[in-house]
């Protein structure tokens, strides 16, 4: 069974950083990704950034040149830094874990895993 634990969300002013930690069960080469969402209040749940099993990284626009994700795998960890972070950061945000499987065969389905989310919120 996969757990993800996430940890160091909190209240921030804007301009500074944060950094979201993402503790999973297993290893992240084990997961076809690993990357962090987030939910605005009253928004949908959506992907900011992703790091593949391979290495590759995708960001959304809204926080390009701001985030940046990154593994330790000797802790089975991800990582989200946040610099320069405001208003509209404010979110919760997940970590999340998926298999995307099939593809080959033309089939494909995913499993996503989530972590229990960290309220960030930006405020003077």
């Amino acid at each position: 069974q996969v757990h993800l634990v996430e940890s160091g969300g909190g209240l921030v002013q804007p301009g500074k950083s944060l950094r979201l930690s993402c503790a999973a069960s297993q290893s992240r080469h084990s997961f076809t990704d690993m990357g962090w969402y987030r939910q605005p209040p009253g928004r949908e749940r959506r992907l900011i950034a992703r790091l593949s099993s391979g290495g590759t990284t995708y960001y959304t626009a809204s926080v390009k040149g701001r985030f940046a994700i990154s593994a330790d795998d000797a802790k089975n960890t991800i990582y989200l830094q946040m610099n320069n972070l405001n208003p509209d950061d404010t979110a919760v945000y997940y970590c999340n874990a998926n298999i995307v499987e099939g593809i080959m065969t033309g089939n494909p389905r995913r499993t996503d895993y989530w972590g229990q989310g960290t309220q960030i919120t930006v405020s003077s």
